[in-house]
């Protein structure tokens, strides 16, 4: 299927190729994000691999921008190692036991932790350790992200809404059937 998310508050275009399977998630896509106060325009394109279980097994982020290209690619091992790539040789790290990646800005990514753990068709709540990329410059860091059901979708399918907690930012995301996120209040809207 494809996707496509325009940006509530930022002038920001995202759109991917996604591949579903039960947890599994394949996907391809790009972002273009225009000049802020905060930021100078930009534009990115990613690839995301997971496993049959939802577990990221790979991401490859590549941005441009003003001041030339950047590069990332984050491989997990099934023994729980992350090899990070910048180009210049892989960094080993077990990032705390993280098993999920968020890309900054890319809509897409907030499925991953949502379908892997069924959060758009049942209650619960998780604190994870999530290996962040950060757009344009792609560093890499942990961070703790929190999700939430609020409103499991019902027996006969329809929205779902989970809460998403990073730090001080909080948002109620409204995401289909299948976990991919429809509304993501002040980031985007899928068209």
């Amino acid at each position: 299927m494809m996707l496509t998310w325009l940006g509530a508050d930022a002038p920001l275009l995202e759109g991917a190729r996604v591949v579903l399977g039960e947890r599994r998630t394949r996907a391809t896509g790009a972002l273009v994000a225009s000049a802020t106060v905060e930021q100078p325009a930009y534009s990115a394109t990613y690839s995301l691999a997971t496993g049959e279980t939802g577990v990221v097994s790979r991401v490859s982020v590549r941005a441009v921008n003003a001041d030339g290209e950047h590069q990332v690619t984050l491989n997990r091992s099934e023994d729980g190692i992350w090899l990070v790539d910048h180009g210049q040789g892989a960094e080993r790290t077990d990032f705390d036991g993280a098993v999920d990646v968020d890309v900054s800005a890319c809509v897409l990514f907030n499925a991953i932790p949502v379908r892997r753990l069924g959060l758009h068709r049942a209650a619960g709540e998780h604190e994870l350790y999530v290996v962040r990329v950060q757009l344009p410059d792609l560093s890499v860091r942990l961070v703790r992200q929190t999700y939430r059901s609020v409103e499991p979708a019902g027996p006969n399918g329809g929205p779902a809404v989970v809460s998403f907690r990073q730090g001080d930012f909080t948002a109620d995301l409204v995401v289909d059937d299948e976990g991919l996120v429809l509304d993501y209040p002040g980031l985007a809207k899928r068209i």
